[in-house]
């Protein structure tokens, strides 16, 4: 084997080596991957129940229920649409009606979003950037200025 040989013959291994890295870091972050999705987004598209994904919008006025065991329904919209959720577990301080939120979790069967988490706002100027930029995309984004990052 000459020298030219060699080195082809290890750059190919190489490149077959990191292609067969680069394949499987991309299936393990496969099921990672959560998409964000506004309720007019859910209900226009066709959502697997199951499926994992973050939801954004305002918390709808007077929508907030809660239980005895930390159970807490309540709805999400973008001003066009409005999805029902439920949450077990205790939401942020800043929870609020009228307010933005991003919650993580499934649409279930039924389709009402089951979250596992749920963000809120940090102070009166912030607003999530995905939901600000769903609401702008809808004509209803309200604010002087850009959302924060």
């Amino acid at each position: 084997m000459t020298r030219k040989q060699r080195r082809l013959t290890l750059i190919g291994s190489a490149g077959a080596v990191l292609a067969l890295a680069l394949g499987l870091i991309l299936y393990a972050l496969k099921g990672e991957i959560v998409y964000f999705q506004s309720p007019t987004d859910i209900t226009r598209n066709t959502i697997a129940a199951g499926q994992r994904i973050r939801l954004g919008g305002l918390v709808e006025e007077g929508s907030i229920v809660r239980s005895d065991n930390a159970q807490v329904a309540f709805r999400v919209t973008d001003m066009e649409n409005v999805v029902s959720v439920t949450y077990k577990g205790i939401l942020p301080d800043l929870f609020r009606e009228g307010q933005g939120v991003v919650t993580e979790g499934v649409v279930g069967p039924d389709g009402v979003f089951v979250a596992d988490s749920v963000l809120a706002k940090h102070d009166e100027n912030y607003m999530p950037k995905e939901v600000a930029e769903a609401l702008k995309d809808q004509g209803h984004w309200q604010g002087g200025e850009e959302p924060a990052d």
